[in-house]
Protein backbone atom coordinates (compact mmCIF):
# COMPACT_ATOMS: atom_id res chain seq x y z
CA UNK A 1 0.00 0.00 0.00
CA UNK A 2 2.44 2.35 1.12
CA UNK A 3 4.41 1.69 -2.24
CA UNK A 4 1.21 2.40 -4.41
CA UNK A 5 0.95 5.33 -2.70
CA UNK A 6 4.23 6.54 -3.34
CA UNK A 7 4.28 5.76 -6.87
CA UNK A 8 1.14 7.59 -7.43
CA UNK A 9 2.57 10.63 -5.38
CA UNK A 10 5.71 10.58 -7.62
CA UNK A 11 3.28 10.19 -10.62
CA UNK A 12 1.36 13.44 -9.71
CA UNK A 13 4.88 15.41 -9.28
CA UNK A 14 5.60 14.67 -12.52
CA UNK A 15 2.70 15.41 -13.82
CA UNK A 16 2.60 18.83 -12.35
CA UNK A 17 6.23 19.42 -13.39
CA UNK A 18 5.85 18.61 -17.19
CA UNK A 19 2.17 20.77 -17.09
CA UNK A 20 4.24 23.63 -15.46
CA UNK A 21 6.65 23.29 -17.99
CA UNK A 22 4.94 22.46 -20.76
CA UNK A 23 1.96 24.59 -20.52
CA UNK A 24 2.02 27.60 -17.55
CA UNK A 25 6.03 28.84 -18.16
CA UNK A 26 5.43 29.04 -21.84
CA UNK A 27 2.39 31.06 -21.62
CA UNK A 28 3.92 33.68 -18.46
CA UNK A 29 7.04 33.89 -21.24
CA UNK A 30 4.58 34.73 -24.37
CA UNK A 31 2.49 37.19 -22.17
CA UNK A 32 5.57 39.14 -20.69
CA UNK A 33 7.33 39.84 -23.88
CA UNK A 34 4.04 40.01 -26.54
CA UNK A 35 2.94 43.75 -26.62
CA UNK A 36 0.93 45.26 -29.31
CA UNK A 37 2.76 46.36 -32.17
CA UNK A 38 2.62 50.30 -33.04
CA UNK A 39 -0.03 51.05 -35.07
CA UNK A 40 -1.94 48.04 -34.16
CA UNK A 41 -5.37 48.95 -32.90
CA UNK A 42 -7.96 47.54 -30.60
CA UNK A 43 -10.98 45.91 -32.19
CA UNK A 44 -14.20 48.03 -32.05
CA UNK A 45 -17.20 46.46 -30.23
CA UNK A 46 -18.68 45.61 -33.41
CA UNK A 47 -15.66 44.00 -34.69
CA UNK A 48 -15.63 41.82 -31.64
CA UNK A 49 -19.42 40.77 -32.16
CA UNK A 50 -18.36 40.01 -35.83
CA UNK A 51 -15.29 38.36 -34.54
CA UNK A 52 -17.91 35.61 -32.46
CA UNK A 53 -19.93 35.45 -35.85
CA UNK A 54 -16.21 34.31 -37.58
CA UNK A 55 -15.84 31.68 -35.06
CA UNK A 56 -19.53 30.21 -35.63
CA UNK A 57 -19.51 30.22 -39.05
CA UNK A 58 -16.19 28.15 -38.83
CA UNK A 59 -14.27 30.50 -41.29
CA UNK A 60 -11.23 29.50 -38.94
CA UNK A 61 -10.94 25.95 -40.21
CA UNK A 62 -10.59 27.53 -44.00
CA UNK A 63 -8.66 30.90 -43.71
CA UNK A 64 -5.49 31.28 -42.11
CA UNK A 65 -4.25 34.62 -40.01
CA UNK A 66 -1.12 34.22 -40.26
CA UNK A 67 1.01 35.59 -43.17
CA UNK A 68 4.53 33.66 -43.81
CA UNK A 69 8.25 33.74 -44.72
CA UNK A 70 9.00 34.44 -47.43
CA UNK A 71 11.76 31.04 -46.60
CA UNK A 72 8.00 29.33 -45.72
CA UNK A 73 5.28 30.41 -48.21
CA UNK A 74 5.26 33.15 -51.19
CA UNK A 75 2.75 35.14 -49.37
CA UNK A 76 3.74 38.53 -50.09
CA UNK A 77 3.94 38.08 -53.62
CA UNK A 78 0.57 36.35 -53.28
CA UNK A 79 -0.37 39.88 -51.26
CA UNK A 80 -1.15 38.86 -47.99
CA UNK A 81 1.32 40.92 -46.28
CA UNK A 82 4.39 40.78 -44.64
CA UNK A 83 5.35 37.79 -42.39
CA UNK A 84 3.21 38.11 -38.91
CA UNK A 85 4.72 38.62 -35.60
CA UNK A 86 3.44 38.40 -32.00
CA UNK A 87 2.71 41.97 -31.35
CA UNK A 88 0.21 41.38 -34.43
CA UNK A 89 -2.15 39.31 -32.19
CA UNK A 90 -2.20 41.53 -28.90
CA UNK A 91 -5.79 41.75 -28.84
CA UNK A 92 -6.75 38.41 -30.18
CA UNK A 93 -7.97 36.08 -27.68
CA UNK A 94 -7.75 33.23 -28.38
CA UNK A 95 -6.09 33.69 -31.58
CA UNK A 96 -7.30 32.45 -34.84
CA UNK A 97 -4.37 31.67 -36.50
CA UNK A 98 -6.00 28.79 -38.26
CA UNK A 99 -4.00 25.77 -39.61
CA UNK A 100 -5.66 25.57 -43.32
CA UNK A 101 -5.75 27.41 -46.35
CA UNK A 102 -8.94 26.76 -48.60
CA UNK A 103 -9.50 30.39 -48.58
CA UNK A 104 -6.54 33.21 -48.72
CA UNK A 105 -4.89 34.25 -45.47
CA UNK A 106 -7.34 37.05 -44.03
CA UNK A 107 -4.88 38.67 -41.42
CA UNK A 108 -4.61 41.24 -44.12
CA UNK A 109 -8.04 41.09 -46.05
CA UNK A 110 -9.05 44.57 -44.36
CA UNK A 111 -6.48 46.52 -46.29
CA UNK A 112 -7.15 44.44 -49.34
CA UNK A 113 -10.82 45.29 -50.10
CA UNK A 114 -12.00 47.87 -47.59
CA UNK A 115 -15.05 47.77 -49.08
CA UNK A 116 -18.47 47.10 -47.34
CA UNK A 117 -20.28 46.29 -50.78
CA UNK A 118 -17.96 43.65 -51.74
CA UNK A 119 -17.50 41.98 -48.45
CA UNK A 120 -21.90 41.76 -48.32
CA UNK A 121 -21.89 40.46 -51.69
CA UNK A 122 -18.69 38.13 -51.32
CA UNK A 123 -20.71 36.70 -48.26
CA UNK A 124 -24.21 36.09 -50.27
CA UNK A 125 -22.85 34.85 -52.98
CA UNK A 126 -18.68 34.14 -53.03
CA UNK A 127 -19.12 33.34 -56.94
CA UNK A 128 -20.25 36.81 -57.80
CA UNK A 129 -17.15 38.44 -56.70
CA UNK A 130 -14.61 35.68 -57.00
CA UNK A 131 -15.53 33.24 -59.89
CA UNK A 132 -14.93 29.53 -59.67
CA UNK A 133 -14.17 30.41 -55.72
CA UNK A 134 -15.10 26.93 -53.28
CA UNK A 135 -16.20 29.18 -50.33
CA UNK A 136 -19.68 28.32 -49.10
CA UNK A 137 -22.29 31.36 -49.29
CA UNK A 138 -24.42 32.50 -46.67
CA UNK A 139 -27.67 33.85 -48.03
CA UNK A 140 -29.28 33.64 -44.15
CA UNK A 141 -27.24 36.59 -43.27
CA UNK A 142 -29.76 38.76 -45.20
CA UNK A 143 -33.28 39.09 -45.76
CA UNK A 144 -35.80 40.16 -48.03
CA UNK A 145 -37.50 43.47 -47.30
CA UNK A 146 -40.01 45.36 -48.97
CA UNK A 147 -39.30 48.94 -47.65
CA UNK A 148 -35.67 50.51 -46.61
CA UNK A 149 -35.27 52.37 -43.82
CA UNK A 150 -32.32 54.79 -43.28
CA UNK A 151 -30.63 52.56 -41.35
CA UNK A 152 -30.64 49.40 -43.42
CA UNK A 153 -27.91 48.63 -45.51
CA UNK A 154 -28.86 47.46 -48.95
CA UNK A 155 -27.01 44.08 -50.56
CA UNK A 156 -25.27 45.10 -54.08
CA UNK A 157 -24.82 42.82 -56.71
CA UNK A 158 -23.51 42.42 -60.02
CA UNK A 159 -26.89 42.31 -62.64
CA UNK A 160 -26.07 38.72 -63.61
CA UNK A 161 -26.49 37.54 -59.73
CA UNK A 162 -29.11 39.85 -58.66
CA UNK A 163 -31.78 37.84 -56.41
CA UNK A 164 -34.53 40.04 -58.20
CA UNK A 165 -35.53 41.34 -54.98
CA UNK A 166 -34.34 44.14 -52.65
CA UNK A 167 -31.85 42.21 -49.62
CA UNK A 168 -31.05 44.12 -46.33
CA UNK A 169 -27.91 42.77 -44.92
CA UNK A 170 -28.65 41.75 -40.77
CA UNK A 171 -26.97 42.65 -37.86
CA UNK A 172 -24.47 39.90 -37.82
CA UNK A 173 -23.72 40.37 -41.39
CA UNK A 174 -22.73 44.12 -40.74
CA UNK A 175 -21.01 42.89 -37.32
CA UNK A 176 -18.55 40.47 -39.92
CA UNK A 177 -18.04 42.46 -42.15
CA UNK A 178 -16.75 44.99 -39.90
CA UNK A 179 -14.21 42.49 -38.35
CA UNK A 180 -12.80 41.58 -41.81
CA UNK A 181 -12.67 45.29 -42.23
CA UNK A 182 -10.43 45.86 -39.04
CA UNK A 183 -8.08 42.63 -40.31
CA UNK A 184 -5.20 45.47 -41.26
CA UNK A 185 -1.50 44.81 -40.15
CA UNK A 186 0.03 46.85 -42.77
CA UNK A 187 1.71 48.64 -40.68
CA UNK A 188 6.01 48.50 -40.59
CA UNK A 189 7.40 46.25 -37.83
CA UNK A 190 10.91 45.29 -36.51
CA UNK A 191 11.49 41.90 -36.16
CA UNK A 192 14.46 39.30 -35.34
CA UNK A 193 15.39 37.36 -37.76
CA UNK A 194 18.16 35.19 -36.33
CA UNK A 195 19.21 34.06 -32.53
CA UNK A 196 22.74 34.39 -34.37
CA UNK A 197 24.76 37.24 -31.89
CA UNK A 198 27.01 38.48 -35.35
CA UNK A 199 24.22 39.28 -36.78
CA UNK A 200 22.18 42.71 -37.15
CA UNK A 201 19.60 42.94 -33.96
CA UNK A 202 16.99 43.87 -36.53
CA UNK A 203 15.33 44.43 -39.43
CA UNK A 204 12.03 46.62 -40.43
CA UNK A 205 9.44 44.34 -42.13
CA UNK A 206 7.42 46.21 -44.74
CA UNK A 207 3.98 45.38 -45.10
Amino acid sequence: MTRAIGIIAAAAIILLFATLMIVIMPSMQTQSRSHPSEGLKPYSEQALRGRAVYVSLGCVYCHSQQPRDPAQAPDGIRGWGRPSVPGDYSYDNPHLLGSMRTGPDLLNIGARQPSVDWHLAHLYNPRAMVPGSTMPAYPFLFEVMEEKSASDVELKLPEAFSPGHRLIAKPDALDLVQYLRELDRTYSVKVIPTLDKSAPAATEAQP
